[in-house]
């Protein structure tokens, strides 16, 4: 194929898309082979939202007790889907393992066959071309022919230098999106560990030679690490740090030149200056991210112009947060990511997308329409999750301490913070619950329920 190949991620939204269309997995199969470019049999293996090393497994499990059946491993799959055709028992063996396929739907030719018919050939003419010497005459000095042949030599070699196999660029695109789902639900601070050791794999193989596509995918997958660990770091408020990872997201992400991921990481980035200030910065950045998603309907734009309307209407711009919020609900309809709940980090599904909306509605002091909004959220949040859910009850309760409710407010905020895993009750959460004390009435604010919720956020998390 003439393009490049894209990652597990792009094939997983299809996959989700399609599975909520009711299509079936050779349907599937068919649409990630078009659109991502990769072979039909690796497509047969996405559609199903297998890694190499789970169909691996699977293969050898469906092939226990056959006599001819082979014994496979993630390489040897890895291969087979690059087009290296398998021997006939085996060829069956897969078109078995995938739903009763035809060696066709695999992208082979008939179990025998020696060459797959999606393999690329040369055809040579039959008229025999023109002899160099006959054309050019020859270098009048050794030396010069020498030094030609030595050069194109060379060049070769540093063409040829790429240490990365596809096989390996597949299992670190597999390990990043196990990581990136993984990261919605985990605490934090094991997660650093987890994205640190990923990205000192992706960093050893970036810093030598690689061919310009293969270069393109690990800044595209150092930019991926590098956001989820300054996530991780704001959230538990190592904010130097985290805004130095930031910019070492977007470097990398403007060196992939992917513009897709280029906006994200920005809006994500805008998360930081949200929470922490200043909020102008995070107005700047997630208007940048809008800017560059413009003109293409996505996640990544609802998100940017989501992130951009809560700023504004922290910063009391009605108009523009109000302006903001109609761009992001028309950009996340025509993005068509409804459906099935997303358990991607990168991903915006509609609770994301709603959490979002409470928190302009709450800081627009809209607190009927935001209750509302807070209510169909936490619908469609699963079982198990971050800390989102609890960030929507804080908004509640600061939703109560703008209708004067001040006693019910800190109560609210205060079981909310108690029921928080451990490990998930960080600096930002804390940051969310006291924003709940400032916003109760002056008088208040020194009040015995203000009081027990400032010392429930001062004890040690071991005490509560």
């Amino acid at each position: 194929m003439d393009r490049t190949p894209h990652g597990p991620s792009c094939a997983k939204q299809l996959r989700q898309e399609a599975t909520q269309r009711g299509k079936s997995h050779g349907e599937i199969a068919r649409i990630i082979h078009t659109h991502c470019a990769v072979s039909l049999l690796r497509a047969q293996r996405l559609a199903r939202g297998l890694t190499l090393k789970e169909a691996a497994q699977g293969l050898n499990e469906f092939g226990a007790g056959r006599d001819d059946a082979p014994r496979v491993d993630g390489d040897q799959l890895g291969h087979w889907e690059k087009g290296r055709q398998p021997r006939p028992a085996t060829l069956k063996l897969l078109c078995k393992f995938y739903g009763g396929c035809t060696p066709e739907d695999l992208g082979f030719a008939s179990v025998g066959s020696a060459v797959p018919p999606q393999a690329s050939t040369l055809v040579l003419a039959t008229r025999p071309l023109p002899s160099l010497a006959a054309t050019h005459p020859p270098f009048s000095a050794d030396a010069l022919e020498q030094q030609v042949d030595a050069a194109r030599r060379s060049v070769d070699r540093t063409l040829a230098a790429g240490t990365v196999s596809s096989n390996q660029l597949d299992m670190l695109d597999e390990q990043v999106l196990w990581a990136r789902e993984r990261y919605v639900y985990a605490a934090p601070a094991p997660m650093i560990k987890v994205l640190l050791d990923q990205l000192t794999e992706v960093e050893e193989l970036a810093a030598q030679r690689q061919p310009a596509a293969v270069q393109v995918r690990l800044s595209e997958l150092t930019a991926m690490l590098s956001t989820l660990v300054a996530d991780a770091l704001m959230k538990l408020g190592h904010l130097p740090r985290s805004r130095s990872w930031y910019a070492t997201a977007r470097n990398a992400a403007d060196d992939s030149g992917n513009t897709e991921l280029r906006a994200r990481v920005r809006a994500q980035a805008a998360m930081l200056p949200f929470y922490y200030g200043p909020l102008e910065a995070a107005v700047a950045l997630a208007r940048e991210a809008r800017i560059i998603s413009r003109g293409r309907p996505s996640a990544t734009a609802a998100f940017a112009s989501a992130a951009e309307a809560r700023a504004l209407a922290k910063l009391g711009d009605t108009e523009g947060a109000e302006a903001a919020l109609r761009y992001a609900a028309t950009a996340f309809e025509q993005s068509g990511t409804r459906g099935p709940a997303d358990n991607d980090a990168f991903g915006f599904p509609e609770r994301r997308f709603r959490l979002y909306e409470s928190g302009t509605l709450t800081a627009l002091g809209r607190t009927s329409q935001a209750r509302r909004v807070q209510e169909a959220a936490l619908r469609l949040y699963p079982s198990k999750t971050g800390i989102d859910p609890a960030l929507l009850h804080l908004e509640s309760a600061l939703c109560l301490a703008h209708d004067r409710s001040p006693t019910e407010a800190c109560q609210l905020a205060a079981t909310t913070f108690l029921r928080i895993a451990p490990e998930h009750r960080t600096p930002i959460v804390e940051e969310r619950a006291r924003e709940v004390i400032g916003a109760l009435p002056p008088g208040a604010q020194s009040g015995r329920a203000a009081r027990e919720l400032r010392e429930i956020l001062a004890l040690p998390p071991g005490q509560m």
